[in-house]
């Protein structure tokens, strides 16, 4: 209530035909969030998203929550964090109180750490996630990201990264953009109210509101011109009322809606006096933060300037400072000023941003029409200062703008270079290709132009076009031989990654050819190997182009390398290789290492193929709440850096684990991820993985044909594998499908054509495998020989599943021919493994033919064990609070706010049986026999 002689409170006009909109948002604000809340709002310009979102701000305030804004700002966009930067500057105080690795990523990425710290994306969004997280438990949490599509892109995937593991803390994130599509990293399948025209009943409501409402002929133009636009009918309203003849000239200029308004607003400041003029545009250039430097043209007598632009409705000024009505007026105020104008008010803000050298350089850079070395150089290292912690969007653009003004042919050469290296990370390929198109066409330097090449094609490989990738790196390697060594076995490592993704024959062999290439030149001279290790890439080379035809040949390069101390980048590369050629206790020995160096801030961005590596090798060696733990983090990872192919491994990885454990809806759903998430005819890995996924998932529940169905697509009709690798992994379950399938004979001859392409001594790994499917596949009478064979090799125990599984199939067959004696320890050896992996399906069958053999089976595997009702990560929570985590060390470690750990364990408890965390090392004890008390 207003006191004696004060005048009541200013109303905000109604907000008209937008209740739909309104009952969503204030249902968001009006009341305690019990969870997490996000919600994408979109819509042309114009349409009231801002509106709609100030109303859910005001709302949020009285309800008592605490309110963060964030408005994108064109300005801006190119400067790292900016975004991010306004949206936390309230809460900075807060961020103290954050796991010491978070806090010291995002003072980094702020540029608020007094000693340089290496970037982090991960780690950056998992910060913004933990501070959300503890200010809700303070007060729920509304964050306002408007105008997103400026907001710089670092920001942008910071606040995404967050947004996508909201779940119990009471955060309600609201983003408004501008067009009919989610901002990028928003458009995952986030909750979107799309804002279209008014009805033309609301839109006449709105027009007939305003203070002097067009009538008659004149009121039907606006409302036709206006196209139920919220924005238009106010303006162009005003417009008619100040003259009344502009309806009759809008006949004949006919212009698309925003070209009109943006003509609307112009007229408006073309009439105002020129001080004001000029004063208005000064703000525009400004756009923001930068307004401070250019307070003394809005205070004092110069304040007075600003009085019309405010009475006509094109600012707003408040104890918060200028605001342009709408994004529109100030795009219109700045594009309608003359160049020399524009240049001028951009040099004036530049002589007062000495502190900040990234706005000055931008600043002069706006003004500068011809090339300019000076101004080239500062924006130079505004990109070094960009990369360093962490904005690699904005490093390449500043690059790039430092390229554009480069008076010389080869600075600009060597920058559009810096420029395409520092924005492959972003995953815009195209924008890479383009950088690297115009570095090659200004210089003839052999080397900036094999360096355009090699990240023009890394780029290709990055964004998943792995066809064109690579072609482009090969020949990188081919000409770069003679001269460049070092480039050459680079990029031929790159291009052999490439063709490991891709597993098809031709692209094998093409590696293998320019391998040989680079072996006759012979090995880089001292001094010119540029830090590459080339005997590692070497092995690595070669284990990927063909991992079993070359086996014989690198297994003794492999243990010499692995003899003496590895650096990286070449640890996770021999590490791989080792894997690739069934080394596993080798492969997870140097990959563990591999992995306390690459989770290194700075380092972690690089960590996604060896994470994913791990994460086979721990299913591989029966490791699989390990592997589930790896996958979580390589998901996470792959989100943050933009690297779909690592976040797809991870979905395999976590469909592989649950397929074996019986879990067959969900190991479908996350297989079904990881192929939407790629090309297959650019991945024939992912796609021969989760093929098998879905195999595995299908046996385990029984449909023989459909898991016949999805391994038969492993291999071609004439037995070429859809993956070199991969596909023969799959092989004896192929067997035992095309078996229970009535597919006996189509499957036999379709293994036995993929087996005839293996021109090499084949692993232990792959022999147990064969020998298992051609057991399965025999005559009763010749069965025993292959099951025999693989059975008297101890090197197949590496693999404890698939040991499993070739006993059990060995146990069915020797049960069939009346010898129970010797099936029953086969068995029990078999449903031992399976029990402790927690295989469901697989100890049912064993338990069943126990039975069948006469032996009374304790502890049935009737149900999944506890651990087994659980999510993956609440399975990765419940381990890790088993052995004594608090719940904000398994939030950092797992990258998700301790809110949610909290949630996750009090819907675990009730499943697991338990009451008091204390509890959980017996569950787990008793279920996976670790022993937690150590």
């Amino acid at each position: 209530m207003p006191g004696p002689g004060e005048l009541p409170a200013e109303q905000p006009p109604p907000i008209i035909g937008r209740d739909a909109g309104l009952a969503r948002l204030r249902g968001l604000v009006g009341q305690d969030p019990p969870s997490s809340q996000v919600l994408v709002v979109t819509g042309e310009a114009g349409m009231g998203k801002t509106v709609l979102m100030a109303d859910a701000a005001d709302r949020a305030r009285t309800a008592g929550m605490r309110v963060l804004l964030v408005t994108g700002r064109e300005s801006e966009s190119r400067l790292a964090f900016a975004g991010l930067h306004q949206l936390l500057r309230p809460v900075l105080s807060s961020a103290a109180g954050l796991p010491v690795r978070q806090a010291d990523a995002l003072s980094g990425a702020l540029g608020l750490s007094a000693e340089p710290v290496a970037p982090d994306p991960l780690l950056t969004g998992a910060a913004v996630l933990t501070l959300l997280s503890d200010l809700s438990e303070r007060s729920p949490v509304l964050v306002v990201a408007d105008d997103a599509h400026w907001l710089d892109r670092s920001s942008l995937d910071a606040l995404a990264f967050a947004a996508s593991r909201l779940d119990a803390e009471r955060v309600v994130l609201l983003v408004g953009a501008r067009g009919q599509a989610p901002p990028r990293g928003f458009d995952r399948g986030f909750p979107e109210l799309r804002l279209g025209p008014l009805s033309a009943a609301d839109a006449g409501l709105l027009l007939d509101s305003q203070p002097r409402p067009p009538r008659g002929r004149a009121r039907a133009q606006v409302l036709a011109q206006a196209g139920g636009n919220p924005m238009a009918l106010i303006e162009l309203a005003k417009v008619i009322a100040d003259d009344p003849a502009a309806s009759r000239r809008w006949a004949a200029e006919p212009l698309p809606l925003t070209d009109r308004l943006s003509a609307v607003m112009h007229a408006r400041f073309s009439a105002l006096p020129e001080q004001t003029q000029a004063a208005l545009l000064l703000a525009a250039v400004a756009d923001g933060p930068d307004l401070r430097a250019a307070t003394a043209a809005f205070s004092g007598p110069g304040a007075r300037n600003l009085e019309p632009a405010e009475r006509l409705g094109l600012i707003k000024i408040d104890r918060t400072g200028l605001r342009f009505s709408h994004p529109l007026v100030r795009s219109a105020i700045y594009h309608s000023a003359p160049f020399a104008q524009r240049a001028a008010a951009h040099r004036r803000l530049a002589s007062a941003l000495h502190d900040q050298p990234d706005r000055r350089a931008w600043h002069l850079a706006a003004a500068a029409l011809h090339p300019d070395e000076e101004v080239a150089s500062l924006l130079e290292a505004t990109a070094a200062q960009a990369q360093r912690r962490g904005g690699a969007a904005a490093a390449a653009l500043a690059m790039e703008r430092a390229a554009e003004l480069s008076p010389d042919h080869e600075d600009q050469a060597r920058r559009l270079v810096a420029a395409a290296s520092a924005a492959v990370p972003t995953g815009q390929g195209d924008w890479v290709q383009d950088l690297a198109a115009r570095a090659l066409a200004v210089t003839a330097d052999p080397g900036l132009r094999l360096a355009a090449r090699r990240d023009a094609g890394w780029a290709l490989a990055w964004s998943g076009r792995r066809s064109a990738a690579l072609p482009a790196l090969l020949s990188v390697a081919e000409d770069a031989s003679g001269d460049q060594p070092d480039l050459a076995w680079d990029a031929l490592g790159s291009a052999a990654t490439v063709a490991y993704q891709s597993g098809m024959p031709a692209s094998r062999q093409a590696v293998s050819r320019t391998l040989a290439l680079l072996e006759r030149q012979g090995p880089p001279l001292p001094g010119r190997a540029g830090g590459i290790d080339v005997t590692a890439l070497r092995l690595w080379i070669g284990a990927a182009a063909d991992p079993v035809g070359s086996r014989d040949q690198l297994l003794p390069s492999l243990r010499e390398i692995a003899g003496s101390p590895v650096q990286e980048p070449s640890l996770w590369r021999v590490a791989s290789a080792a894997w690739l050629l069934d080394e596993p206790g080798l492969a997870i020995t140097l990959l563990q290492d591999a992995m306390d160096r690459l989770r290194a801030p700075g380092m972690r961005g690089t960590s996604g193929g060896s994470l994913t590596v791990l994460g086979w090798a721990y299913i591989d060696t029966g490791r699989w709440d390990e592997a589930l733990e790896v996958a979580a983090e390589a998901a996470s990872l792959g989100e943050a850096n933009q690297m779909d192919i690592v976040a797809a491994s991870a979905d395999v990885i976590t469909a592989t684990v649950l397929a074996l454990r019986g879990d067959s809806g969900a190991a479908r759903r996350h297989a079904g991820r990881a192929l939407a998430a790629v090309d297959p005819a650019e991945c024939g890995l992912v796609a021969a993985r989760a093929r098998r996924a879905l195999g595995v998932a299908a046996l385990a529940d029984g449909s023989y044909l459909q898991a016949f169905t999805q391994l038969r697509g492993l291999f071609s009709e004439d037995g070429t594998p859809l993956h070199n690798y991969a596909s023969y992994l799959g092989i004896a379950d192929l067997a035992a499908a095309a078996v229970h399938a009535g597919r006996q004979i189509e499957g036999c001859d379709v293994i036995e054509h993929a087996l005839s392409r293996l021109d090499a001594s084949a692993s232990a790994r792959l022999e147990q495998l064969i020998a298992r499917a051609r057991g399965i596949l025999a005559r009763p009478e010749g069965a025993e020989a292959h099951f025999h064979k693989a059975l008297c090799d101890p090197a197949g125990e590496q693999w404890p599943f698939e040991r499993a599984q070739l006993r059990l199939d060995y146990a069915e067959w020797l049960r069939r021919r009346k010898r129970i004696n010797d099936a029953k320890p086969v068995l029990n050896e078999a449903l031992g493994t399976f029990r402790r992996l927690g295989a469901r399906s697989w100890a049912q069958r064993a338990e069943a033919e126990l039975r069948a053999s006469g032996v009374a089976v304790t502890g049935v595997t009737a149900e999944p064990d506890a651990l087994g009702e659980l999510t993956p990560q609440q399975r990765q929570i419940v381990l890790l609070a088993g052995r004594g985590l608090t719940n904000r060390e398994i939030a950092d470690r797992l990258f998700l706010s301790p809110r949610t750990v909290t949630s996750h364990l009090y819907r675990s408890f009730p499943k697991l049986g338990v009451a008091a965390r204390y509890q959980l090392r017996d569950v787990i004890a008793r279920v996976s026999g670790e022993d937690l008390s150590q």
